[in-house]
């Protein structure tokens, strides 16, 4: 267990202190927990490169706390009814399909490119301003609709990177050799 790996779990430690600030009503310091885990986001990636101290552990866990954070982060908005139902059932649908498709390729043992693309790291970004967004105008008392053209771009992101994203995967099955 290193530094990066340690800030990784921490993280992942706040996901339900995130989740209870939220379901309290107390958004500032929702918003702040929120950042500070974006802040252990960026740092361990950082000392795990410049230390040389990236793991296997590390490379599952990273993505799975992000993920587990902005996923946690859509279900609680929309129970609170911040956000639209449906805009959490695409973005979890996304995040479903893909983590499917991924586990078929493994089993079947067909080799897939798992690197981000440009729609990727466009969605995540997307979504998670999306998600500080209507947290911070919450806080502050401000209508959501000032978010609807970001509401836009994010739908439109993530319904564009899935279908990449599936696309790519389509093409790396279609262009392996039969399983014997």
């Amino acid at each position: 267990m290193n530094i990066p790996n340690s800030l990784t779990l921490l993280r992942i430690l706040l996901v339900p202190v995130f989740i209870g600030f939220m379901t309290y009503g107390v958004y500032g310091v929702a918003l702040l927990v929120l950042l500070v885990a974006g802040l252990t986001d960026a740092i361990d990636g950082l000392l795990a490169r410049r230390w040389n101290q990236q793991t296997r552990l590390g490379a599952v866990l990273d993505p799975l706390a992000d993920k587990l954070l902005l996923t946690s982060g859509f279900i609680t908005l929309s129970i609170l009814h911040l956000i639209p139902s449906w805009l959490v059932i695409l973005v979890v649908s996304r995040d479903v399909i893909l983590l499917l498709g991924t586990a078929v390729a493994h089993v079947t043992g067909t080799p897939i490119d798992v690197t981000p693309t440009f729609w990727g790291k466009g969605t995540t970004a997307l979504q998670l301003g999306y998600v500080l967004l209507v947290i911070l105008l919450t806080w502050l008392d401000l209508g959501l609709s000032l978010l609807t053209p970001l509401l836009a771009a994010t739908v439109g992101f993530t319904l564009t990177s899935g279908l990449h994203y599936v696309y790519r995967g389509y093409r790396c099955s279609s262009a392996a050799p039969p399983a014997s």
